[in-house]
């Protein structure tokens, strides 16, 4: 099956006709027994071809660009220099009986594992309990864990199958609204680490109008909030105001990603916005539960293996952002002939279970020739060595926090490479209001 085929399937099973997408490929590959190429190509060329079919143009999407994308917060810069993305406390731990993950990057998740385990000597107290035990404990106290499971008893865990029964991306239309189009989207964007962030990123890339809303008391990774932030603005608005109301108010897209139940405010705002497309990112689901892509690699058994086997990037949030805005961008073709409010639905463990479906395809000899030879590259032969070459992949931008080197975004829309205008803003730097007209 090739990537184009995988991607008008599915803009297919969201209603929407995508253009065909040329897909090249030079080899270039990251080292993982999962087909990361076909996940990176597929989830960024589908992101692409939505945007080609709001401009009714053709699409390209390249097999080592959206490999580079998917590394893009680890190839970031400062002035030439590269941010921790990890705290010291946050890593694989052996137990008395397999391996934990811990999440430690905020301040709060870290206390909640002292609380949990009763003391800062987290490697000795994790190897005297099971993994199970120190997920229940870190997750009760307020913190985020996750037991390494095997493939098989991920499957028999209540939120895999709660999962399993839902597509990889889903959308429904839950209320009316007028018919009404645009190609310069606003989407407010109530997002954090990943995921949700490269969701509108991509958007931004594209045309839409970002603003990234958030408070002073949110804490942020630094090098991932600046990373992801490029094209967008951002001001500080707390939800509960009505000054938050009228901004959601006069949205087209509000991108969370929160686990269930967070931010309600937003869901009562969606039931009385005619024409609003509200797009949900979650870990596990509406099984509810915190978690973040290393978390759900040790929990889905993707990390299977002793010690454990990680993706060899954030494959799981990467992908679940150019899903999630695909996702937005179908609910926008949808409503600009149906008309009606959309909402958009994505998980990481979802993701993580089309990536195991992807490796068992890959397994069966269905992918045979699913790319083209790269232009320009005589004698393709696809290597699978890991080595990626990125290079010409690198830009550099001026910025408040110095000279930014990023990686370009990936796909060609009518020929052209979508990219940013303004690098990333500072917390809180511009107010409350949208910039573009009503689409």
């Amino acid at each position: 099956m090739t990537a184009a085929a995988l991607i008008a399937d599915l803009g297919a099973r969201l209603g929407v006709g995508l253009p065909g997408v040329r897909v090249t490929d030079d080899g270039s590959r990251l080292p993982s027994r999962y087909p990361v190429e076909v996940a990176a190509a597929v989830s960024v060329g589908a992101a692409t071809a939505a945007a080609a079919a709001m401009r009714g143009v053709g699409a390209e999407v390249d097999v080592r660009e959206s490999l580079a994308a998917f590394l893009d917060e680890r190839l970031f810069t400062i002035d030439g220099a590269t941010k921790e993305l990890w705290s010291p406390l946050s890593g694989d731990y052996r137990t008395a009986d397999g391996w934990v993950r811990l999440h430690c990057n905020f301040d709060h998740h870290r206390d909640a594992v002292f609380r949990a385990l009763g003391t800062q000597d987290v490697r000795r107290a994790c190897a005297g309990r099971t993994s199970r035990e120190v997920e229940r404990a870190v997750t009760v106290a307020g913190g985020c864990a996750a037991a390494l499971r095997t493939p098989e008893e991920w499957r028999r865990d209540p939120r895999a199958r709660a999962v399993a029964e839902l597509p990889l991306v889903r959308l429904t239309r839950v209320g009316d609204g007028p018919a009404r189009g645009g190609e310069s989207p606003r989407v407010l964007d109530l997002t954090r680490v990943i995921a949700g962030p490269v969701a509108t990123r991509t958007l931004a890339a594209h045309g839409a109008d970002v603003l990234k809303v958030s408070t002073p008391r949110l804490p942020e990774v630094d090098g991932l909030v600046i990373s992801t932030a490029f094209g967008k603005r951002w001001c500080h608005l707390d939800p509960a105001t009505d000054a938050f109301a009228r901004l959601a108010g006069a949205a087209d897209v509000v991108v969370r990603s929160v686990r269930p139940g967070a931010l309600g405010v937003v869901d009562e705002l969606a039931r009385r916005t005619p024409g609003l497309i509200t797009v949900d990112i979650t870990a596990y689901g509406r099984t509810g539960g915190r978690g973040f892509d290393s978390l759900v690699q040790m929990a889905t058994g993707i990390a299977w293996g002793d010690p454990p086997r990680p993706l060899p990037a954030q494959v799981l949030d990467h992908a679940t952002g150019y899903l999630a805005a695909f996702g937005a961008m179908a609910a926008l073709l949808r409503r600009r002939v149906e008309g009606g409010s959309w909402r958009v639905e994505l998980s990481l463990a979802r993701t993580a279970q089309w990536l195991d479906e992807l490796r068992r395809m890959a397994a069966a000899g269905s992918f045979p020739g699913w790319w083209e030879a790269a232009p320009g590259r005589a004698g393709f032969r696809p290597t699978g060595t890991g080595e990626i070459e990125v290079g010409d992949l690198m830009a550099e931008m001026d910025s408040s926090f110095g000279r930014l080197g990023y990686v370009l975004p990936p796909g060609r829309v009518g020929g052209r490479r979508p990219g940013w205008v303004t690098p990333p803003p500072r917390p809180g730097e511009h107010g409350a209001e949208w910039l573009t007209r009503p689409s």
